[in-house]
């Protein structure tokens, strides 16, 4: 029997997603949650097969996750990103399976397959060739802003003009949670530890220079 654990802040995704990996014959969802904060506790306790989780979650994102249980469990990270950036960050994390929110109901059980067989799976048009000529390009690129996504991109700009979380989601019209999630990210990539190391960030390196007229 295979065991897995189902992490989306989506009941009714997620309650579809159940329906669809307990079709499998030998497939059983132990437990599921729709915080990301509540994983790590869950994984320890039902010690599964699989941890299926969503990208952008409440508490503590797919991606935290994925480091803090990577020893414990196979990773399928589901996301609406189609982005090397996204996918290569996915992987340093552990993450042996990215599948595209909105792919066919077949993709999914298909990388819980190749995950428990220890292979990676990335959903079509997704390839490694394109995930390691990104980080190729990181590597010879000298443009500190090189890892980030267009999004991280534009809410670095808006915190740097001294944008709220609240004034970035209504201005880029995403949700509040979602901006964190980008700080977080943010800090991460940049190795930063805080919104004030940000700004200095950007000073230091004269970036977004046409803000300042």
């Amino acid at each position: 029997m295979t065991t897995i654990v189902l992490a989306d802040d989506h009941e009714l995704l997620r309650r579809g997603l159940r329906a669809l990996i307990e079709s499998r014959p030998g497939c059983r969802v132990v437990a599921e949650t729709g915080r990301g904060d509540e994983v790590p506790a869950l994984v320890a306790a039902h010690r599964p097969d699989v941890l299926v989780i969503d990208l952008m979650m409440p508490g503590m994102s797919g991606l935290d996750v994925a480091r803090w249980v990577r020893a414990d469990v196979r990773v399928v990270l589901l996301s609406m990103h189609a982005d090397e950036a996204y996918v290569s960050d996915a992987l340093a994390a552990g993450a042996l399976a990215y599948v595209l929110k909105g792919a066919g109901s077949d993709e999914i059980l298909t990388a819980v397959q190749q995950v428990l067989l220890g292979k990676c799976y990335l959903s079509p048009p997704l390839t490694m060739a394109a995930v390691e000529a990104y980080r190729a390009q990181l590597r010879t690129h000298t443009d500190p802003l090189a890892s980030l996504t267009a999004r991280e991109r534009e809410v670095l700009r808006l915190v740097v003009a001294g944008a709220s979380n609240g004034q970035i989601a209504e201005q880029l019209t995403i949700s509040p949670r979602t901006v964190e999630s980008h700080c977080a990210n943010l800090l991460r990539k940049l190795d930063l530890q805080s919104r004030f190391e940000l700004i200095r960030f950007v000073i230091r390196h004269g970036l977004f220079r046409d803000q300042q007229s």
